[in-house]
């Protein structure tokens, strides 16, 4: 059986789906020394195509004042 390769590629479609549907990432850090909490991180990064972002409310005055240039 000879090995077959698929015309379709992941990153591709994975790419293509980030931007149609978008997705959150939410991510708490802390950082410790000898066990004792120094400094607390919460990080938040929405990632979307532009029609998607201004779809749910985000960006609608960036995306106005640059459609205006």
């Amino acid at each position: 059986m000879k090995p077959t390769k698929d015309d379709t590629h992941a990153i591709v479609e994975l790419l293509d789906v980030l931007l149609r549907e978008g997705a959150v990432i939410q991510a708490d850090v802390v950082v410790t020394v000898a066990d004792i909490p120094l400094i607390g991180i919460s990080l938040r990064a929405a990632i979307a195509g532009m029609t998607t972002m201004t779809e749910y409310g985000l960006f609608n005055e960036w995306d106005a004042t640059h459609r205006e240039r």
